[in-house]
């Protein structure tokens, strides 16, 4: 499966009919834009739903919540695109969490009409829309800091190929792990209530196969990681 990442910019996107199956579609914005999709972004709270209003205001840092709402207008614009709606129409919703059945599951549109993943960092964001549950993850360079207080909550095999490496490479190994990790558990539903230990996605130049999953690593910038999960059709 080889994926383009297309760029989110300034003008109305041209989406298409949203993927069916286990098409994919994958986007990325530059989150300090001034324009995102036709819609100012300085307004992008306007045309978010009173849930993601109270999240970007539990943001205290402007920049993560700047990165927030520009983000979350791409999303509503970009499924907005797919659904035939204005972006202030879509109808956001969270499925039931698979772990312990609370309505604090994966991110949905109400019917279910396309499936979908965003992921932020910085100043990047990446969406991925499906006709099946799909995650992706994007994340930045991690300081070596971050390295020796992470590795022991990865996978054994995980922790002893980074261990294993140079320093100078094991931040961008660390970052590999860590997006395609996450893209796995995003498109689960099931997030890191779990830990980090599985599934085993290993840490090389390509990610190891996960059983009902197609796990990809994807193009980025400089200074990231980022990756894709999709789940198998049924």
């Amino acid at each position: 499966m080889t994926l383009h990442v297309n760029q989110l910019d300034g003008a109305v996107p041209l989406t298409g009919p949203p993927p069916a199956g286990s098409g994919v579609a994958v986007w990325a914005l530059d989150t300090t834009r001034e324009a995102i999709g036709g819609h100012e972004a300085g307004g992008a709270r306007a045309l978010l739903d009173a849930a993601e209003r109270e999240r970007a205001d539990r943001l205290l840092r402007p920049a993560d919540r700047r990165s927030y709402l520009a983000s979350h207008l791409g999303l509503r614009v970009l499924l907005g695109g797919y659904l035939g709606l204005a972006p202030e129409e879509v109808a956001l919703v969270r499925e039931d969490c698979p772990g312990c059945g609370g309505p604090h599951g994966r991110p949905a549109v109400a019917g279910g009409a396309v499936h979908f993943s965003l992921s932020h960092s910085d100043d990047i964001a990446y969406f991925a829309f499906s006709g099946v549950p799909v995650g992706v993850d994007v994340e930045g360079i991690p300081r070596a800091s971050a390295v020796a207080d992470v590795l022991s909550s990865l996978h054994p095999a995980e922790t002893g190929e980074i261990t294993a490496l140079p320093e100078a490479e094991q931040r961008v190994a660390l970052a590999r792990v860590w997006a395609r990790k996450e893209a796995c558990l995003k498109g689960t539903g099931v997030g890191v209530a779990f830990g980090l230990a599985e599934p085993y996605v290993g840490s090389g130049p390509g990610p190891a196969p996960v059983p009902g999953w197609t796990l990809r690593d994807l193009p980025a910038p400089a200074g990231y990681a980022a990756a894709i999960a999709v789940r198998h059709p049924a």
